[in-house]
């Protein structure tokens, strides 16, 4: 029997409550090593600060005569968008993460351990799930700060919830990418080739109808678009239901499809 196999084996004689409890140290073993090194939520801190201090600063003031207002219609505008940005940079950051954690051979004491090999890669998404509800928090801190008026809290929590959702999703496939790349900088390159065209030819930043028109076309089928408009309906209205739906099932394809691509990977790589 190969290492391989006699790996997948011993996952399926652990029963649920195992992997669940599996699970739960695994993620207490992480927020531990978190609160061991501080310096490893400077992203979750300083990225929504920065983005929304330039971006509000910066282009506030064009954009939002677009949008028929002035710097404040532009507030209301991106700090919605900028939430669908904060699982994206945060999936990035887990696929990196998984990459040095192998180099560094913590994988391997992992896997020599009688512990279910999802409880792994599901423990590194629950705390990355809280790192961007925290990252979240100081997003919505800075962006009352600079004037955005929260006037549906009940969509908010919502918009918080679908962030994560799809979020989580694409941590699965930076979790494979940490698997198969060689290096941390490899992931990081490979994720700033994909991010950044969704992140730009999208509405997290402004409107598409300027843009051409092959753009305007890629920007409809860009989950991002979908996040970012369905975020922007329930926290500030507007159209809410085409965009909630695309999102749920962008998301539930990616995690249909790389989830277990991801586990595979994991279990398999000598």
């Amino acid at each position: 029997m190969s290492a391989a196999t006699a790996t997948v084996t011993a996952d399926a004689r652990i029963p649920l409550r195992g992997h669940l409890r599996h699970t739960g140290a695994l993620v207490r073993r992480n927020l531990l090593w978190i609160r061991q090194d501080p310096e490893s939520m400077f992203d979750a801190i300083l990225f929504p600060v920065i983005f929304t201090l330039l971006f509000v600063y910066v282009f506030g003031g064009s954009i939002g005569q677009s949008l028929g207002g002035g710097q404040e219609a532009y507030v209301q505008y991106v700090v919605p968008g900028l939430m669908a940005m904060m699982g994206m940079n945060m999936a990035q950051g887990v696929g990196t993460g998984f990459n040095t954690d192998f180099n560094s051979g913590v994988m391997d004491r992992f896997r020599s351990l009688p512990i279910g090999r999802g409880s792994v890669l599901f423990a590194k998404i629950a705390v990355e799930v809280l790192r961007m509800l925290f990252a979240t928090v100081i997003l919505m801190i800075v962006g009352v700060l600079v004037g955005f008026d929260i006037t549906n809290w009940a969509g908010l929590l919502a918009s918080v919830g679908l962030s994560a959702v799809f979020g989580s999703a694409l941590m699965w496939v930076f979790l494979t990418l940490g698997v198969i790349m060689k290096s941390a900088q490899s992931v990081q390159a490979m994720g700033f080739l994909v991010l950044m065209p969704l992140q730009f030819g999208s509405s997290i930043f402004a409107p598409t109808q300027s843009m051409p028109g092959w753009l305007q076309a890629f920007t409809d089928y860009n989950p991002l678009s979908a996040l970012a408009d369905s975020a922007r309906g329930l926290m500030v209205g507007g159209p809410v239901a085409h965009d909630l739906w695309l999102t749920l099932g962008w998301s539930a394809a990616i995690t249909a499809v790389m989830a277990p691509v991801a586990i595979h990977k994991f279990r398999t790589k000598n």
